[in-house]
């Protein structure tokens, strides 16, 4: 076959393939074209779920008739003009492809009236006409300063990509989706979504808090914890919600960065990471994560999608990212916090009767004891940490512990309060200034004794168990590569490697509490994770893997009375304890019945 330059028209559909390959994608790039423009009010029309019709229409500054046709032309754009202005794009768009690649798919009529033109033209707007990559003549039109990009007929000259499409429904939820991010990043833009003639989203331009209320609603608003953080020129900002409100779903994760909305893997595995101690089993967080860097620290220019991106300093970025939510969440309790919103019962919540118990858990009184004879009782908690405890088991029926009394009005209660008694042997009753508080003693125990057990291993040197065979094993040259700086750094947590030639290493130690995995697998987990983390996390998380089953094993029991002093000491240790609000299971250790929900239970005041 010979080789012959491809039309065009064929180019520009094949390139329809990579930008456009669905409705969305197509409103993706209208929109953006439109917050590029300065718009400050953007009207979308949809008609069957965008594969009929979009229609985007904004007040932005307009394009001028004599450049209609060249915005619809391939690689034609206003954004950059060399690679400096490309190393350095803070616009959403650049690439001048998507209008084109559009055109050639589809029936589009483009109107516009600008804003800056100093000649006639100014006077009233224009319309071009585009049907399948062929142009036609701009023409006169009216319409105020902007512009109008309607689409019709998406796909309709190429029927096998429109097969591809799903159902209507299906289509508008994306469509919708994609008006909700950038609403997001741009709460100073108002928005009107409507479908096949009905107002479905309406923004008028507001705070961004507010805009997050509406998009995200209020559920995620009451558990959202606000986030602030910068180094540097690196700097993140938003929000993210409280470990006790995360679910399975993973739909209510939006990051953007420089106001662009991206998927980066990396971003996710640092947000992965501030969550592990905190997040119950497979359930996932939500947040809304606006990071801003220099346009030169971020490369855009990946994929045409453009929510693909590539940081310059991926580990710097992916620390700072981790650290900042991580300190968040580990924030000791504060007066006043409460990890479930008021007049919302917690996830799960059951009635006092007919609610299973815990299973056992060992505990040895004196080790109880012991483990609170440092702390100090407050004058009004009772008998002092040395007595003698009274803890018996609840099935004897003896050791019940004394009623507390009044908690004093002058007093200056802690967060947490002081306590009045337990229930069932699995809770601790408190009352502090907010009203009532309920603990999980033993989730609670649980997270108390986990962060003094990080503490201490912390503290000095990883142990390591010395192979008495070394173990060898082949890998790639890049990854010996890669591996060969951080030698040191793994020998200091107890995992000894040597490079025995470009495409080998050999492993003599691996860290103690790691003796029982397999040294194969764990050093190719190594070697992956240290590619692109740097020094493995692996070992971090197997780690505290190891040291909260442990902590599962040494908190209280449940089915145990305890003493008012014990309550107490307790609920000290969890107000000086960070992520005291969960358990290192994720599950949550306490909550907060104010006044004015009891007072509500009651029907007091009415």
């Amino acid at each position: 076959m010979n080789i012959r330059v491809l039309p065009d028209v064929l180019i520009s559909q094949i390139a329809a393939g990579e930008v456009v390959e669905r409705p969305a994608a197509a409103l993706k790039e209208m929109l953006e074209n439109s917050l590029d423009a300065g718009a400050t009010d953007i009207q979308i029309d949809l008609e069957q779920g965008g594969i009929k019709r979009i229609r985007v229409s904004d007040n932005g500054c307009g394009i001028a008739r004599d450049e209609l046709a060249l915005a619809l032309t391939r690689h034609a754009t206003s954004k950059i003009a060399s690679l400096a202005d490309l190393e350095q794009v803070a616009s959403l768009g650049f690439r001048g492809e998507a209008l084109a690649s559009i055109a050639a798919i589809a029936r589009v009529q483009l109107s516009s009236r600008s804003a800056n033109a100093q000649n006639n033209a100014a006077e009233h707007a224009w319309t071009l006409q585009v049907e399948g990559g062929r142009l036609g003549e701009p023409v006169p039109a009216a319409r105020a300063t902007g512009t109008t990009v309607d689409i019709q007929d998406l796909f309709f000259n190429t029927p096998a990509r429109r097969k591809f499409l799903k159902t209507e429904g299906t289509e508008y939820a994306h469509c919708a989706e994609t008006v909700r991010r950038l609403a997001l990043a741009n709460p100073q833009v108002a928005f009107t979504l409507t479908h096949n003639g009905r107002v479905q989203l309406r923004l008028n331009a507001e705070p961004a808090h507010a805009r997050v209320r509406q998009v995200l609603g209020e559920a995620f608003e009451s558990h959202a914890i606000g986030v602030d953080a910068a180094a540097g020129a690196l700097r993140v900002s938003g929000w993210v919600i409280r470990p006790g409100a995360a679910t399975a779903s993973r739909e209510s994760q939006h990051v953007f960065v420089n106001g662009r909305y991206v998927r980066d893997k990396l971003i996710v595995h640092a947000l992965k990471e501030a969550y592990r101690d905190v997040l119950h089993h497979q359930l996932n967080p939500a947040y809304c994560l606006f990071i801003s860097l220099p346009p030169d620290g971020v490369d855009v220019n990946v994929h045409p999608a453009k929510t693909e991106i590539r940081f310059r300093d991926s580990r710097g970025v992916h620390q700072f990212l981790f650290h900042a939510v991580e300190r968040l969440l580990s924030a000791p309790v504060e007066a006043g916090a409460t990890p479930a919103p008021e007049g919302q019962a917690p996830a799960g919540f059951r009635p006092a009767w007919g609610a299973p118990q815990q299973a056992s858990m060992p505990l040895q009184v004196n080790e109880a004891m012991a483990f609170y004879a440092p702390l100090v009782a407050h004058p009004y908690s009772g008998a002092p940490l040395g007595q003698e405890s009274g803890i018996r088991d609840q099935e004897s029926g003896e050791g019940v512990a004394p009623a507390a009394q009044p908690l004093p009005d002058d007093i200056d209660a802690p967060p947490l309060g002081y306590a009045l008694g337990q229930l069932h042997g699995v809770y601790v009753l408190a009352q502090n200034a907010q009203g009532l508080v309920l603990v999980d003693m033993h989730a609670a125990h649980e997270r108390v004794v986990y962060e003094k057990l990080k503490t201490a291993l912390d503290a000095r040197a990883v142990p390591a168990q010395t192979l008495l065979i070394p173990v060898a094993l082949t890998v790639d040259a890049r990854d010996v590569a890669e591996i060969g700086p951080h030698l040191e750094a793994l020998a200091d947590i107890g995992f000894e490697l040597s490079i025995t030639s470009p495409t080998s290493v050999a492993v003599r130690s691996v860290p103690w509490l790691l003796k029982n995995a397999d040294p194969v697998e764990l050093t190719r987990a190594v070697l992956a994770e240290v590619a692109e983390f740097g020094v493995a996390r692996l070992l971090a998380e197997r780690r505290n893997e190891l040291l909260a089953t442990l902590a599962c094993h040494g908190a209280v029991r449940a089915n145990r009375m305890l003493t008012l002093p014990e309550m107490n000491a307790l609920l000290r240790e969890m107000e000086a304890t960070e992520r005291g609000g969960q358990c290192n299971h994720g599950r949550p250790t306490w909550f907060q019945i104010s006044l004015r929900e009891l007072d509500s239970m009651f029907m007091r005041g009415r």
